[in-house]
Order: structure tokens, then C-alpha cells, then sequence
């Protein structure tokens, strides 16, 4: 989905009679969205008889086979017969301390469930806290009691203070004076409807931008809320601390809440409560904030839209992103959509008019300059075919990093490859680290002696010989993070930094961040000046704003070029040019060393035209380059895509699952205008003994692709119950796929 999808007409209305039912009969039918899979076939709602009348978006606790399960109730309809309610069970009870979740809400839920083919329970359920699930009304009474004891409402002098703030400025924490490009973009913002693409480069200030858009609204505005969405979760905790110095001050303690996975049951329960309750003015989340209840949302703001990130990957897999859009047009709240290097739909969506084009449904706010007259980095390339074999660091680009250690600055070494080395392997017999549960090699990780398969998880120790042939002379192949910090740490082991120390050499990934609070600590050594040169994945090279780094090198980026995903370019130009953006963000900074902002890039296809146009920073060039190819093939966003995959304890059972899946589909009303592709196997085709495979499936019309898909599913819940059937452990539907 690339924008507001278009509404198929299948599945569960998404207005629902909000009006509570006739009081006049004594038993009740319930239709209740409890969790239950696509796949299972149990439909989407379930029937459950209630003796007192409840509201739509009430939460309940409901039997289902021999469990007692957190429902919501959807409709509510009047009984006449009460000998029909004995085939009804009866519902346990009604959190009805907590107000029902509201139409929009609903409507979010029930559209999410339609578009991406999903059960309404499913998403209606895991857009919910996990603890509530667990709590009886008794217990969420007991919990609300004490919140409203010890957390109030915003006072009035807040509010007060708030309206009365010029939001035309800025706490300590950001600029006094916007520059013309910010000052330009909140000009249109707040005259037009949107959606909005802020198009702007790596420090430009998007986020004050987004900040300023926040404070007009609340002080505009006592009763709205606003919601910023991230894509990673360690972005949220400085993305947070600087919402809070700017606006708890304003409108009282509370007022900020975050929501994501790397919270605590407890703490995501107590935010989402704030946020249902329309306490917290602002909430900051990662993808799955998108479904948070904010009765009174006025203002969406997805940063670093083009984020992979922001696409679900397991259960519903929906996109937030596109849900974020969605959500904004239907309850009325502006949304922007901010990017250094926006997704080609985005962009796509943006264009401006042009000759008998009438241009995209968004509104593009360009802001292409730095914050204080800095420039972009200088981009260089090495050519790699000139180097000497197996080089990893080329001369030039050593002595560039030397260079800064002496001048006390920083360089950032980009490597998206954790471990010491992707694979361990024995010259002799040919053996190597694969591993035994998946079609994939466990990568060596010298810190700790292991051999870890990053897909399953099966961790072992290193052998001390060949499995196989017992040569005891076992070797790493290639390289990951841990590697290159310890070569970095052997190269510059007898430099000095200025005052004398020894250089310090740091490395972040999912591996050296796993300890709580590890990433704060080692970001806080960042910026504090103690790190000489920091190795990292993809987790450094975005969001984060080092304010000394003035080199940064991209190592081995060339295996995206040639990749079978035909979204690898994107998502390789963009990862390149967001780590530039680390480079030279404080033009002071940069004039008081008497330095420039250098990005480095190793490669052996230096004439490619995504390095040519990354040269450049040309974003744009990049990107109508990209939407020819990808109109010429008819890929999205010009054509629309769903992937079927069946997981199977064998690839032939998998595969003649999707086989005979694609014969049934012979026979739906859409067939002939849905392109249906051979099953093939996935790129890591099993996992944890699991095989996998997919069939692709494309139309040029999104609506035709949405009716397919729904006369589909009761095909394929049939086919799940015959011998073809036997094999498979699940299937699943993946709309709009961000990995093929």
C-alpha cells in the first residue's frame, strides 16, 4: 500500500451502531473480536450472549474453547428468544471502568484486518497492551483508581502557559530563529490540508519542523493530541528526551508518553491508558503506535518514512506508514511523512503537477539546505578493482581517518554485517559453519567463542577442529563488525590522540547493544568525544546526530546492487546517503577544526548510476531513474503486489500447497486480472526446520487485487483441509511485501 488504499467491500463493516442496545429484553447478543488467526478459519467475529447491553469498542473477557480471553465488542444486538441464547456463551465480564475504544478506532482496526487480509481479532487484539489482556475489571478498576490518584490532568496555568507560549520559538534545546526553508514549510503546513512529504536533507532540522507543527497544535488546541512516530526503538529515547524539555514544562508532567516493544508490559499499559484517556497530549512510538488510542489525534508525524522498519513482519502485516495515512484522512488529523531520501511510493505520490499530470495526492515541502549554512558532505569513492587483493581499508582512506583522530574529531566506519565473520570454514574438506535447522550459515563471534545462526537463534561453541575432517586449522571467511573493530583497533594501535591517549576504537550493533541500557551508554561515550572511531550496522547510521564525526566510510556496500529484490537500490541509496548525513551536521564545529565533511565509499562498481547520482546527494535523479525502471516493468508503485507463503515440514509440500492454491484461483470472478506467479522457494527457504516458499501475485488495479484476495481465502481454507493440505503448518498473506 502506498497511500489510502482504496476500500474493497469485503469483510466487517467499518461503522459500527455505536448506540447502546434497547434495555428492554434481558438477553443480549454479542459480536466480539477475540484473537484468532486468518488462517484458523473462525471467522471474524464470534457470538457470545451478555445479560446487560454493552457499547461497541467495550472490552470484555470472553470463553473461548477452554480459555478466557480479552475480547471487544463490535455490535450489540437485541434478543427476543431466550431459548436461542442458551447456544450462546455467556460473557465473563466487561472492563467497563475504561471507556470504549471509539468509531475511529474501529474503523482503523477494521480496515487494517480487510486490507491486508488479516482476522479482526488478530489486529484488534494485538493493537492492545499485553497486560490488559491479563487483567480482570476488578484489577483495571483498582489500577485506574490509583492512576487518577497520582496523575492528573494537565493544570490550567500549564495550559494556560502553553497558550500564551509564541510558538514561533524554541526552548533552549532547538534554534531560536527558523530558517527560511523551516519557516517556509510550516507556512504551507498550516494553510494546506495535506497529506505532506517533507522532503528534507540530513540536517535540515525535519525535526524542529515537526516540533513546531506539535506546539501550534496544542496550544491551538487544550484537548488535541499529536503522534510521532519513529521507525527504531533506539531512536525513541532521544527523540523523547528532547519532546519532554520541550513541552512537559508547558503542559504538565504526563503530557509525553512513548510506546514500543522495548518497554516493559507495565509501562506500555500505563502510556496507552494515558493516551486512551486523552491525558498525554503527545505519544512517541515505533510502528505499533499507529493503533494507539488517542481520542482526539489531530496530528500524525511518521519520521524517516522510507524506514523498512515501519512494515510489520510477523502475524498482520501492515504497514504503519500507509495506516498512519489512512488514519489521518478519516479522523481528520494532518500527517507528515518526513525523509532525506523518501520511499519512491512517497515520492511518487508527491510529484507536482506537470502537463496533463495532475500530480500526486501529497503535499511536497522541500527543504533542501542545512541548518547553519552547513554543507553535505563531499562524497569520495575508492575503486576497490585498484586495490591490492584482499584489502579491506584502503591507504587513502586510513590516513583520511588518521587525520581526524589527530585533529581530535570523529569517523564512523558503516559495515552492515554484525559478527566477526559471516562464515567459519575448513580449506581442507570444504566444510562449513552452516546450520543445521536452517538453509543458512551460523556466524562466527569471536567475543564470546560461538557459532550463533542469526534466523534461528542456534547458538554452539567453536570447534576446535573440523567437524568433519579434524583439521584443527578452521578459518573465518569474510568479514562483520566485530572483525573490522579488531582490525581498525590493530591499525591505529600506536596513534595518539591529541592529548596523548590511545585511540579509542567503539563498535554498535545487536550484539554489543543487547545489555539494557547498553546503546545509551555507548551513545553517550559517542557524544561525548571519548570515541575515536566508531563500527557499526544500520543502527548508527540513521537518526542519531553526532555532532563531531566529519568522516564517515561505507565498507563492502556493493552486494544490494545485484540483489533478486527489486527494491535493493532503494534501500541501499538511502542507507548510504542517511550515513552521510552523520557526517558534518554542525557547521561550527567543522569551521572551528578548520575541516570538511568527507563521506567515503569502497566499491568495485564505482560508475554505477546510484553511486554517480549518491555523488550528487541527488536524491531526485536517483529516484526518477528508479521510478522508469520500475514503470517500464510494471512494479509498484505503478502495479500492486501480494505475496501467498506456506510454511511446510518440506518444500514439495509447501509448494504443492501454492500450486494447488493457484489452480483453485482459476475460477474467482478477478482471476484475469491478477497476474499469478510459479511458487518458488524463499531466499532462506527454511528456518528452525521449517521450509518456506511464496507465490507472488500482481494486478494494475489495487481494488481487482483486493477482491481476489479476499474470494481467495475461503479457497484456501478449504485446500488447507484436504490431503494437499496435510503438509502445511500455516500459510499467510503478505499485501504490499517490502522484501521479495
Amino acid at each position: 500500500m502506498t497511500t489510502d488504499p482504496v476500500d474493497s467491500g469485503t469483510g466487517v463493516s467499518p461503522a459500527q451502531d455505536s448506540q447502546i442496545c434497547n434495555t428492554l429484553q434481558h438477553i443480549w447478543r454479542l459480536e466480539a473480536a477475540v484473537q484468532t488467526p486468518a488462517h484458523s478459519a473462525l471467522g471474524n467475529l464470534l457470538s457470545y450472549a451478555s445479560t446487560v447491553p454493552l457499547a461497541p469498542g467495550t472490552l470484555v473477557r470472553v470463553p473461548l474453547g477452554r480459555r478466557e480471553v480479552l475480547g471487544v465488542v463490535w455490535a450489540c444486538a437485541q434478543r427476543t428468544d431466550d431459548e436461542d441464547a442458551r447456544d450462546l456463551k455467556a460473557v465473563a465480564g466487561a472492563l467497563d471502568a475504561l471507556p470504549p475504544l471509539n468509531d475511529g478506532w474501529r474503523e482503523l482496526v477494521a480496515f487494517a484486518a480487510r486490507y491486508y487480509q488479516r482476522s479482526l481479532g488478530e489486529v484488534a487484539l494485538a493493537a492492545l497492551p499485553p497486560q490488559l489482556r491479563d487483567l480482570t475489571s476488578q484489577q483495571l478498576a483498582r489500577r485506574l483508581k490509583r492512576r487518577a490518584t497520582t496523575e492528573g490532568r494537565p493544570t490550567a496555568t500549564a495550559t494556560a502557559a502553553a497558550t500564551d507560549t509564541d510558538t514561533s520559538t524554541s526552548t533552549s534545546t532547538g534554534p531560536t530563529i527558523l530558517s527560511a526553508e523551516q519557516a517556509a514549510a510550516l507556512t504551507r503546513f498550516e494553510a494546506e490540508s495535506g497529506p505532506f512529504l517533507l522532503f528534507g536533507s540530513t540536517g535540515s532540522g525535519k525535526t524542529e519542523v515537526y516540533l513546531r507543527a506539535v506546539a501550534a497544535l496544542l496550544a491551538r488546541d487544550d484537548t488535541a493530541q499529536a503522534l510521532i512516530m519513529v521507525p527504531e526503538i533506539n531512536l525513541t529515547p532521544q527523540l523523547e528526551a528532547r519532546v519532554r524539555d520541550r513541552f512537559e514544562a508547558r503542559f504538565g508532567a504526563g503530557a509525553v508518553v512513548s510506546l514500543h516493544s522495548g518497554m516493559t508490559n507495565p509501562q506500555r499499559l500505563a502510556s496507552w491508558l494515558a493516551a486512551h484517556a486523552g491525558q498525554a497530549r503527545i505519544v512517541l512510538g515505533t510502528r505499533m503506535a499507529v493503533f494507539a488510542s488517542m481520542p482526539s489525534l489531530r496530528l500524525i508525524v511518521v519520521d524517516e518514512e522510507h524506514d523498512p522498519s515501519y512494515k510489520q513482519q510477523e502475524g498482520a502485516r501492515y504497514s504503519a506508514r500507509d495506516l498512519a495515512v489512512w488514519r489521518g484522512q478519516r479522523e481528520g488529523a494532518k500527517v507528515i511523512l518526513g525523509s532525506a531520501t523518501p520511499s519512491l511510493e512517497s515520492w511518487h505520490h508527491s510529484r507536482p503537477a506537470e502537463g496533463v499530470d495532475p500530480g500526486g495526492r501529497y503535499v511536497r515541502l522541500a527543504m533542501p539546505g542545512r541548518i547553519g549554512d552547513g554543507a553535505l558532505p563531499t562524497v569520495r569513492g575508492v575503486d576497490m578493482n585498484l586495490q591490492p587483493p584482499k584489502t579491506v581499508l584502503s591507504g587513502a582512506l586510513l590516513d583520511a581517518i588518521g587525520q581526524r583522530i589527530a585533529r581530535g574529531e570523529q569517523s564512523m566506519v558503516f559495515l552492515n554485517r554484525r559478527g566477526y565473520a559471516p562464515v567459519l570454514a575448513c580449506a581442507d574438506c570444504g566444510w562449513k559453519s552452516e546450520c543445521p535447522h536452517c538453509s543458512a550459515y551460523r556466524v562466527f563471534h569471536k567475543i564470546d567463542r560461538t557459532l550463533r545462526c542469526h534466523h534461528c537463534g542456534f547458538t554452539e561453541r567453536v570447534p576446535r577442529a573440523c567437524p568433519a575432517c579434524g583439521n584443527p586449522d578452521i578459518a573465518p571467511v569474510g568479514r562483520g563488525t566485530e572483525r573490522l573493530e579488531e582490525h581498525l583497533a590493530e591499525l591505529f594501535a600506536t596513534v595518539k590522540r591529541p592529548d596523548g591517549s590511545a585511540v579509542h576504537i567503539a563498535r554498535i550493533d545487536a550484539d554489543s547493544t543487547r545489555k539494557q541500557g547498553a546503546l545509551a551508554q555507548q551513545l553517550a561515550q559517542v557524544h561525548s568525544g571519548e570515541v575515536d572511531v566508531l563500527v557499526g550496522t544500520q543502527m548508527i547510521a540513521k537518526g542519531h546526530d553526532f555532532r563531531r564525526v566529519t568522516l564517515v566510510a561505507a565498507v563492502n556496500p556493493d552486494g544490494a546492487l545485484f540483489s533478486s529484490d527489486f527494491r535493493a537500490p532503494e534501500r541501499l541509496f538511502s542507507l548510504l546517503m542517511q550515513s552521510a548525513g552523520r557526517a558534518g551536521r554542525d557547521a561550527n564545529y567543522l569551521a572551528a577544526q578548520g575541516s570538511t565533511a568527507e563521506m567515503w565509499i569502497q566499491t568495485h562498481h564505482g560508475g554505477h548510476p546510484l553511486f554517480q547520482a549518491l555523488r550528487r546527494h541527488d536524491y531526485p535523479a536517483f529516484a526518477r531513474q528508479q521510478l522508469d525502471e520500475r514503470r517500464a516493468a510494471g512494479m509498484p508503485p505503478f502495479a500492486f503486489q501480494a505475496l501467498v507463503r506456506a510454511d511446510a515440514r518440506t518444500q514439495q509440500a509447501a509448494q504443492d500447497f501454492l500450486h494447488a492454491a493457484n489452480a483453485a484461483a482459476d475460477a474467482l470472478p478477478q482471476a484475469a486480472q491478477v497476474m499469478r506467479y510459479p511458487a518458488v522457494p524463499l531466499a532462506i527457504q527454511r528456518v528452525a526446520n521449517v521450509e518456506r516458499a511464496q507465490m507472488l501475485v500482481e494486478s494494475a488495479s489495487r481494488v481487482a487485487l483486493q477482491r481476489f484476495l479476499a474470494d481467495w481465502q475461503p479457497l484456501l481454507h478449504a485446500l488447507r483441509r484436504e490431503p494437499v493440505g496435510k503438509g502445511v503448518i500455516r500459510w499467510l498473506i503478505d499485501v504490499d511485501p517490502h522484501s521479495i
